[in-house]
């Protein structure tokens, strides 16, 4: 289902910035949407943008680039970018502001739509409870934001039922959770209850208040040595940081699980 219609919208107008290499998209106001590194533009530029590709970790190395994978929400288009040049999978994006779009093609190097590349001009909760999407996906990466930044856009248990139904089995989803008026374990809590708290994990807060959460599919988590050995892999291959990754990962705080175990007392 798409948001396009004869009735016209006013969207916010994506804008940018530059300061010391770095080319920033706005919503027309001060908070950072997403960057990039104008001489190299494939770099994953912010930290939390560079966690949120964390979910390599939960991967078999020899399968890390197999199947599809699917950002809600372009930003400026780095985990696009990324993933369709540089981990060369296939990869869609979907993003509901037109104008968004036509930034990151003009000013962010999205290139056009290929055989492995497909942005869509649509709404994610639309898209995610469309059962013609239902366990196509082996990565989602949701970041959904407006042009305030207050909390995520989408974040309810109905949306993120729609995320874990469009994933494969074994499939992997990161959600960046920041705002100066989200909660994240009320955000935990949520993806817990839809996906198990023994299937969600977290990152330790970035310096600037971004949390990425990693949620799966019925995942198994391999022993410390295979997960070194994978890490080890990135860093070589894709020159991310997944050894601090791993020394930064964690289950969720006891604190969400007895909430979630309350709650399902009668």
């Amino acid at each position: 289902m798409s948001k396009k219609s004869n009735k016209k919208i006013d969207w916010v107008p994506a804008t940018l910035s530059e300061h010391d290499g770095v080319r920033y998209l706005h919503l027309d106001s001060i908070w950072v949407q997403g960057a990039m590194r104008i001489r190299k533009p494939q770099q994953l530029e912010l930290e939390y943008i560079q966690r949120m590709m964390a979910w390599m970790l939960w991967r078999d190395s020899a399968s890390l680039r197999e199947g599809r994978v699917v950002q809600l929400g372009l930003g400026a288009a780095a985990l696009t970018r990324f993933s369709h040049k540089v981990l060369r999978m296939k990869t869609t994006a979907v993003e509901l502001n037109p104008t968004v779009i036509s930034a990151c093609r003009a000013w962010f190097h999205l290139p056009e739509d290929d055989q492995r590349l497909n942005v869509l001009n649509e709404d994610a909760a639309a898209w995610v409870a469309d059962p013609a999407n239902w366990q196509s996906t082996a990565v989602l990466n949701v970041d959904l934001y407006d042009h305030d930044a207050a909390s995520p856009v989408l974040d309810d248990e109905d949306f993120y039922a729609g995320c874990r139904a469009v994933l494969e089995d074994g499939g992997l989803m990161t959600v960046n959770l920041f705002g100066r008026h989200a909660s994240f374990a009320r955000s935990a809590a949520r993806i817990a209850r839809v996906f198990g708290s023994d299937q969600v994990w977290s990152l330790a807060p970035t310096k600037e208040g971004n949390t990425v959460l990693v949620a799966a599919r019925g995942v198994q988590v391999p022993d410390r040595e295979t997960l070194e050995r994978r890490a080890d892999n990135i860093e070589s291959q894709y020159d991310l940081p997944a050894r601090k990754w791993l020394r930064l990962v964690r289950p969720l705080p006891m604190s969400i699980i007895n909430q979630l175990l309350s709650e399902s007392q009668p």
